[in-house]
Order: C-alpha cells, then sequence, then structure tokens
C-alpha cells in the first residue's frame, strides 16, 4: 500500500542539519515515530518525500527551511528589561520560557543577558536550517475513521480524549 492522505505510517529515521553534519534527532534503538499522514503531524517536506512510498523503502531527501520549520524571523527576536525575569530562577543563555501574550502561550529560547536586559527568541530552534533526513518505511495502514476525525493516530487499545 503506498503512502497517502489518511494513511497510518510508522518510519525509522535520522535527520541531520544539512550545513553541519550535526545530528539532531534519530529513532535509532527506538520505536519507530508513526504519523497520520496528511494531518500536518510531521514536517511538510518530510511528508511530501514520503507521499506515494511503500513499505521497505529507504531514501535520503534534504528539506530546504521553508518546507521544515520555516526561515528565521527577525520580528521574533526582542530584547526586553531583565526584570521581566525576576521570577525565574535561572536566567542564562539557552533557557527555555513561556510567555503568556494576548494571542495565547509563545514558547522563547534565551539567547543573551546583560545586566540590564535578556533577549529571547521566539523562532523555532531549527528554522533556518536545511535538514537531511535519511528515513526507512517501516509500516503503512489505513487511518480508522477515528484517527482520521481526529487528525492523529491511536493506540492498539483506542484513545481518550
Amino acid at each position: 500500500m503506498p503512502i497517502q492522505q489518511h494513511s497510518v505510517v510508522s518510519i525509522h529515521y535520522k535527520v541531520v542539519d544539512n550545513d553541519s553534519d550535526q545530528l539532531i534527532d534519530s529513532s535509532e534503538n527506538k520505536e519507530p515515530l508513526t504519523y497520520l499522514h496528511g494531518a500536518s503531524n510531521i514536517i511538510a517536506g518530510l511528508e511530501q518525500a514520503l507521499e506515494g512510498r511503500v513499505v521497505g523503502d529507504s531514501f535520503e531527501v534534504t528539506i530546504a527551511p521553508a518546507d521544515a520549520y520555516g526561515e528565521q524571523v527577525a520580528d521574533k527576536i526582542q530584547t526586553v528589561p531583565r526584570n521581566l525575569f525576576d521570577n525565574l530562577e535561572k536566567v542564562e543563555a539557552g533557557v527555555s520560557v513561556t510567555a503568556d501574550t494576548e494571542s495565547g502561550p509563545v514558547h522563547l529560547v534565551i539567547t543573551e543577558v546583560t545586566d540590564e536586559t535578556v533577549t529571547v527568541d521566539g523562532n523555532h530552534p531549527l528554522a533556518g536550517r536545511s535538514l537531511r533526513f535519511e528515513v526507512n518505511v517501516e509500516t503503512v495502514r489505513e487511518g480508522s475513521d477515528e484517527e482520521i476525525a481526529h487528525g492523529h493516530v491511536h493506540g492498539p487499545e483506542g484513545h481518550d480524549h
């Protein structure tokens, strides 16, 4: 069965930063990643590369930032007064924080700290990076009506919402 809209797909994968060859993630020694195809559960470029593939297919694909986690957006980087972080135990580069905004919670990463200011980045950590995937298609099956209605895969015992 080829991978198509509403297929439940399991893959083993390895993903590296295409420019630095730095390993980002891998399913090695883990369960395969299982997702509902066509439900935006994985990045668009990888989903497109999987379309039409079948069990046993192995391939490598490089996904441009636009089809992965997007380009870096300068407006998502802000420098704010340090006193806004007085309630945090640890204020240093690399720390993830969640800010409550009028549009809801926003996940940020602290990138720089001075005595007076903190710079935060709201871009996805992989924004602006081309990603190279090595993929092995392990299983493909039709999604159940319930999985399709919910937009994600359910385990063998179903799923409580």
